[in-house]
């Protein structure tokens, strides 16, 4: 899932040189090894597996036809030239193995002579030259209850990739933010840097629950024998739902006429619980999960103490901008208007979440407020940009500070439209590009 070509475009329009969608396309190539092959849109030989989902069902035949009477269109790849439409997800996947970033890109390389890799071990802090204050020259650590230092040989940086939580908070652990926030968690200012943990977004998914009268995986999970099954076809087969993510089809819609692109995202998964990774429901339930693909509210990410092992104060603000709000009225009306077409009107008992069928407007938004949770999609605490707010330049090194790059979700300048993985993935992808001909 990469996203709209506007969403690069727009960081490219901000001046960020080298990122809008025709710079960054060839590396999403690079990157993936296209279950159908490469073509233009698609990379055929790259470390990232990307394959069809096999295990389909009645109930998500039945979403994608209640999307299409909604009128969202039939798209088969929402990463090529339109994202617009009703799809089956595509996985990072590979023989039944979810294809993590590790198992692409860090297992294949990981005995070369020139590569450590330490585990069990907390970044504290950056380590500064002594007589250059504002260069890094190495990284501080803990492993198992032992401080060490790493330092960098001549001519070398530190690139953090630790997210957008992780990042602006070792920055601020190591005096790189706003003087007042870093005073009042009792770190010395090394360098004031406004935009350090600010800008915070993230995709907020408002998760509707029906009951239907379909076979769905809570009759299956919740039943010894056909758990049973389900294990047993994975070990041997490696097919079935422990094959698949969560959500199985994905709707790309735009949520009011007018509109260029789309501005809201489904997740649709043919099981139900309370909150993900918890016991299902004991009747055949749905999730029809829906959300905002650029929020406008910002939110912001900051220490509060000088331990590194201290939790930072996390701070989204969801729904706090009024379009946001309006935007997220339109999703649940959009969700619930899909149970009553002709496709999915059958299947569907009752609306389980939310149970006080909300009506107004005002009741609709206090649904979103209280039937939302993120959806894992934080971004933008260090983003790319050249005003007084930007924590990296265009080339991802940090403003101010030698020697010290960030490459990951927290450099996007704003949230892209769809999941995060693939764009951090590409984000590396350019992040080394760019350190070696800085070589050079």
């Amino acid at each position: 899932m990469r996203g709209q070509k506007q969403d690069y475009d727009g960081w490219a329009q901000r001046g960020n040189k080298g990122w809008g969608y025709d710079d960054v396309l060839p590396l999403f190539k690079r990157s993936e090894s296209y279950e159908k092959g490469g073509d233009e849109y698609h990379g055929g030989d790259g470390g990232l597996s990307v394959s069809m989902i096999r295990a389909k069902s009645d109930i998500s035949q039945a979403f994608i036809e209640a999307a299409m009477e909604m009128g969202v269109p039939r798209n088969y790849d929402y990463n090529g030239e339109e994202q617009e439409g009703v799809s089956y997800f595509h996985q990072t996947a590979r023989d039944g193995f979810r294809c993590s970033s590790a198992r692409a890109f860090l297992n294949p390389v990981k005995k070369r002579p020139n590569l450590e890799v330490i585990t069990h071990a907390h970044t504290e802090s950056l380590i500064f030259d002594q007589t250059d204050t504002r260069r890094v020259v190495g990284v501080r650590y803990s492993r198992k209850g032992q401080t060490h230092e790493l330092m960098l040989n001549p001519g070398g940086e530190v690139i953090l990739s630790a997210g957008a939580i992780g990042s602006p908070q070792i920055l601020e652990l190591s005096g790189i933010g706003r003087g007042d926030v870093l005073r009042n968690a009792g770190v010395e200012v090394r360098h004031e840097l406004a935009g350090v943990g600010e800008n915070l977004q993230d995709h907020l998914q408002i998760r509707l629950v029906y009951e239907v009268n379909a076979q769905t995986l809570n009759d299956a999970i919740n039943r010894f024998v056909p758990r049973m099954g389900i294990g047993l076809n994975y070990a041997l087969f490696r097919k079935g739902p422990m094959s698949l993510g969560a959500s199985q089809v994905c709707v790309f819609a735009k949520s009011m006429e007018g509109l260029e692109t789309p501005d809201i995202q489904f997740h649709f998964q043919p099981l139900s619980a309370d909150k993900p990774g918890i016991e299902m429901h004991p009747f055949s339930g749905i999730t029809s999960s829906v959300c905002q693909l650029r929020p406008e509210s910002r939110g912001h990410i900051h220490i509060a103490s000088p331990n590194a092992v201290d939790y930072p104060k996390i701070v989204p603000n969801y729904l706090s901008a009024t379009a946001d709000q309006l935007c997220a009225i339109r999703a649940v009306k959009f969700a619930r208007a899909m149970t009553r077409t002709k496709a999915l009107s059958p299947f569907v008992v009752r609306e389980h979440v939310p149970d006080n069928d909300p009506q107004t407007d005002e009741e609709l938004l206090q649904c979103a407020r209280n039937i939302s949770q993120t959806i894992y999609h934080p971004t933008s605490t260090c983003r790319m940009g050249h005003d007084d707010m930007a924590v990296v330049d265009d080339r991802l090194r940090v403003r101010g500070i030698a020697g010290l790059r960030v490459a990951d979700a927290s450099i996007m300048p704003d949230i892209v439209s769809g999941n995060t993985n693939a764009p951090t993935i590409m984000i590396g992808e350019k992040a080394s590009d760019m350190i070696l001909e800085d070589r050079q």
